[in-house]
């Protein structure tokens, strides 16, 4: 799934729409997403100019945005947004600097109506990076 056919899906535009492209989807169920991340991101002037760090919070949004695709794909919910309820379990294992490729895995474990909770795992070539347990609402 390639960047326009993720703007189809969920709200997000420029500068804070942090995927790339979707590898792998299993709707509702599953996604792979991929965010390649470059020094042009408007968050490295500031997060830090002598040593670039993608914010672990935009990780996060980075989760939010592949679990949203997985979640928005299912019919019902097409045109709705979803939001985040809670995020639990929060690990950060390794900086995302420029020049990496951030596999997103975002597997949805529960869903009830318009809420459900997932997990979620990023790497950086194969190397757990961060990982999350997360709450999303359907609205």
């Amino acid at each position: 799934m390639n960047i326009q056919e993720i703007m189809e899906i969920i709200p997000h535009r420029y500068p804070f729409l942090l995927l790339d492209r979707v590898d792998e989807i299993t709707v509702g169920e599953r996604v792979v997403a991929v965010k390649n991340v470059t020094i042009n991101e408007p968050f490295f002037q500031g997060h830090f100019p002598t040593e670039p760090v993608m914010p672990g919070v935009l990780i996060l949004e980075a989760f939010g945005q592949a679990g949203a695709v997985a979640l928005l794909s299912k019919p019902e919910f097409k045109g709705k947004t979803a939001y985040f309820g809670a995020m639990d379990k929060i690990r950060f294992r390794k900086k995302v600097v420029p020049g990496d490729t951030l596999i997103l895995e975002v597997e949805i474990l529960k869903m009830r109506a318009t809420a459900g909770t997932g997990k979620g795992i990023a790497k950086v070539n194969g190397k757990k990076v961060a990982e999350a347990e997360l709450t999303f609402m359907i609205g």
